[in-house]
């Protein structure tokens, strides 16, 4: 909003988001229940108070603007925005889930170039496994050994639900 801008308002809009990231720094690694009790004692206020000062600011610029195109944007997305004020398990933002997923989407953006449309699959296959292991804190070359082992054992098809990297034993990180 106020970066390629001059304006007051915009630099207003950006003070009262960096307070609710303050507030956010501060309950980070805290309990959901920790974070919602903080969030409705300093950022509901904060946020309470922010939407009428857009819809009053939006009064006062030119309909036409950038600056009344993010405004519109915030207020017809409130509900979203201001979802983590009733959960304490949901982040004020997206950036942690889009930071964890960069790295598949890179890698599958890479795929494309694999030379065989088989061989592309199989990088995808293999790079979503090993993000997955990555985001259950699963060592991949562990998991990945391990489960081919179970495989060739006869692990039975009615219970692939336990080969699952989110219910691999998380010791096996600390060898990565």
């Amino acid at each position: 909003m106020a970066r390629n801008s001059k304006s007051p308002i915009a630099e207003a809009a950006v003070r009262h988001i960096a307070q609710l990231y303050a507030i956010e720094a501060m309950v980070r690694g805290s309990s959901p229940d920790i974070r919602l009790a903080a969030r409705k004692e300093h950022s509901l206020p904060i946020v309470a108070a922010l939407k009428p000062w857009f819809e009053k600011q939006l009064s006062m610029i030119s309909s036409g603007s950038k600056l009344a195109e993010d405004i519109r944007y915030a207020l017809n997305h409130w509900q979203g925005l201001t979802r983590f004020l009733e959960d304490g398990r949901l982040e004020l933002d997206t950036n942690p889930v889009e930071n964890a997923i960069r790295p598949v989407c890179l890698t599958r953006k890479n795929a494309l170039f694999a030379g065989h449309e088989v061989g592309a699959e199989n990088w995808a296959l293999l790079a979503s496994i090993v993000a997955t292991c990555k985001l259950n804190d699963v060592n991949p070359a562990a998991y990945i050994a391990e489960t081919l082992e179970a495989i060739i054992d006869g692990h039975p098809d009615s219970r692939i639900e336990d080969l699952m990297p989110w219910r691999f034993r998380k010791t096996s990180s600390q060898s990565q």
